[in-house]
């Protein structure tokens, strides 16, 4: 009887905590995440760190962001790595879905917009990735 209660207690958690760690951004993160506009094919958010704040785990659909300043900080991963990253003001990247925990570590303040990319133009951005990433791997190979 105890091993059954302790394994449900485990599972009851382990589901709980998949499901904090797939939390909304804006949700979970308001003090740092705003809606600028948002329709059926994407979610525009403008994103605002001071120096040295951090985030809270929550995920976020594939997206493009775009530095408007220099920035710098770390992503914590849900397995506990971490990755640092470096950016340029007017830098864009895309980002398959992902969930993370960000931390500005820079002495100033990190500002971007973030463009999550929902239905169709999530699948199509994916598509396209991957027939980039297929195009890349065949000039790689001649």
């Amino acid at each position: 009887m105890r091993v059954q209660i302790a394994l449900c207690s485990v599972a009851v958690c382990l589901g709980l905590g998949s499901m904090v760690m797939a939390q909304d951004a804006v949700k979970v993160d308001p003090k740092h995440y705003t809606v600028v506009s948002e329709n059926d094919h994407v979610r525009i958010l403008k994103v605002h760190y001071g120096a040295h704040e951090k985030s809270v785990m929550h995920s976020h659909p594939n997206l493009a962001v775009v530095f408007l300043n220099d920035s710098k900080g770390t992503f914590t991963f849900p397995d506990g790595k971490k990755q640092d990253f470096t950016a340029k003001a007017g830098e864009a990247q895309y980002e398959a879905a992902v969930t993370h925990l960000p931390e500005n570590t820079g002495d100033n303040g990190m500002d971007l917009i973030l463009v999550e990319l929902n239905g169709h133009a999530a699948k199509t951005a994916k598509s396209k990735m991957k027939s980039e990433t297929k195009s890349e791997t065949k000039s790689d190979t001649k």
